[in-house]
């Protein structure tokens, strides 16, 4: 083999003379926001992770089971462009400004994506650009159409099968939910671009499309907290269900040994929630909607009340693999994932904390909810430095290994669970008392007439000797 003309020689070699300093790889990194799942996640539940109704993206472009919607992204693009009264010609050059940036969003672009590389591709049609127009055009129409106070703004026809009332119906909960996937995000900044071409006041507000997206995709959850600047849709809505602090006092465990520290860590394993309640600990619902807003104090557990639909595991599968793709994400979804895994083993786990106003179930059947958390936590991975519930499960624990605690929990739980169960026990001990002052007014007068018939001997006289009398 000649190692001077080997091409995978030649191409090391040139990168080496390339001298690529570790910064340059550090904004390499950076760039990237939207990531291809690698197999070995995607193949765990690929339906998940795919777009079922819509593309968004290069990802699923084009695809067979969302073609479909492609004449309604570009009917979309005609009503937005008709509304701005602008030409076409100034979308385009607006975005070709930021066409590089949006590419390098996406990590492994296939070439027929990256427009910018004129010598690579001769015959550049800007294919990536017309997407990202056509895709950011309807999504906005998406997000609008939830904040019109008639259902087709005046703008769409009253039939239209997306834009109407009946899109609305049933089109837009199938749409939210491919929004939701990380494979079928477009950068935030194609939103921002297009609000900003057509002249919308609004733009100056840096809050304006957050909460539009937020009211499209949550209508029901208010807004405390500005969120800033966002990568895409599915980061802002993690933002948002992290966008409380924790709202109850934890209690922190005693400093210990680093070494230590981890071999406790090992060996901690939270018990279920029915395991959990015959220990003593009470669950109540936060104050709060906050997944980090998850807190153990006094003997109660308090855990944010989460609504489970047929949408929910999709949801929180494409959150872990966000944070799990993307350096410096965090890792608080995968956390609560984690631990309501640990504190649900069956069915009547689930009873409990829906009894307790933690679950709300609309799945209709208490095992699939427990079967849902447990195959969600399937080769999860979590950060035990970074994560804050790991504080909460080590004060559970240790709670719990106290013997008074589970004995106080079981009193409770045999004499005080209900009235008729506190009447009995006051009861019994109201007859024992009796029994008892019975018992000693019975010894007592036994005791005293023994006293009587068995008198004690009376005191010995002083001996006093006698003295003669001298006679006279």
């Amino acid at each position: 083999m000649d190692l001077e003309t080997d091409q995978w020689v030649v191409q090391i070699n040139e990168k080496l003379k390339s001298h690529e300093s570790s910064s340059m790889e550090i904004q390499k990194w950076e760039k990237h926001c939207i990531y291809a799942l690698p197999s070995c996640v995607a193949d765990l539940k690929k339906k998940a992770y795919e777009p079922q109704t819509v593309s968004f993206g290069p990802y699923h472009h084009m695809k067979e089971h969302v073609k479909a919607m492609e004449e309604h992204k570009h009917r979309a693009l005609i009503h937005f462009l008709r509304r701005c009264g602008k030409p076409l010609k100034f979308l385009i050059e607006s975005m070709a400004k930021v066409e590089q940036g949006l590419g390098d969003c996406y990590k492994e672009l296939d070439d027929q994506w990256k427009g910018k590389k004129e010598k690579e591709k001769e015959n550049n049609d800007h294919s990536f650009l017309k997407m990202m127009i056509v895709d950011g055009c309807f999504m906005l129409e998406v997000l609008r159409s939830a904040d019109r106070d008639n259902n087709n703004g005046g703008d769409y026809a009253d039939n239209d099968p997306v834009f109407s009332g009946h899109g609305k119906l049933y089109v837009m909960p199938y749409i939210k939910r491919d929004m939701l996937m990380l494979e079928n995000q477009i950068p935030m900044t194609v939103l921002e671009i297009l609000m900003e071409f057509e002249g919308n006041n609004n733009t100056q507000n840096p809050e304006f499309l957050n909460e539009l997206i937020l009211k499209f995709l949550c209508p029901n959850i208010p807004i405390h907290r500005n969120f800033g600047k966002c990568l895409h849709v599915l980061d802002l809505f993690r933002k948002s269900l992290l966008q409380h602090e924790p709202t109850h006092p934890t209690i922190i465990p005693k400093k210990i040994t680093s070494s230590k520290h981890h071999q406790e860590q090992d060996e901690i394993i939270i018990p279920s929630a029915r395991e959990l309640q015959e220990t003593g600990i009470i669950f109540k619902p936060s104050k709060t909607h906050s997944l980090k807003d998850v807190s153990f104090h006094g003997g109660i557990l308090r855990i944010p009340s989460i609504i489970i639909d047929d949408s929910t595991e999709t949801t929180l599968l494409n959150l872990i693999a966000f944070e799990r793709m993307h350096v410096g994400a965090g890792n608080e979804v995968s956390w609560f994932v984690f631990f309501m895994d640990n504190i649900i083993d069956n069915e009547v786990d689930v009873v409990i904390l829906h009894q307790k106003g933690i679950i709300q179930n609309a799945l209709g059947s208490d095992k699939a909810v427990a079967k849902l958390f447990n195959s969600l936590s399937k080769d999860l991975a979590v950060d035990r430095e970074e994560g804050g519930l790991d504080i909460v499960q080590v004060s559970v624990c240790r709670y719990c290994k106290k013997p008074w605690n589970k004995w106080r929990a079981n009193l409770i739980e045999t004499y005080f669970r209900n009235p008729w169960a506190i009447v009995s026990l006051v009861a019994a001990i109201f007859l024992f008392v009796l029994t008892i002052i019975q018992t000693v007014y019975t010894i007592v007068p036994f005791y005293h007439e023994d006293n009587s018939n068995n008198p004690s001997p009376p005191a010995a006289r002083a001996f006093i000797p006698r003295v003669p009398r001298p006679h006279l």
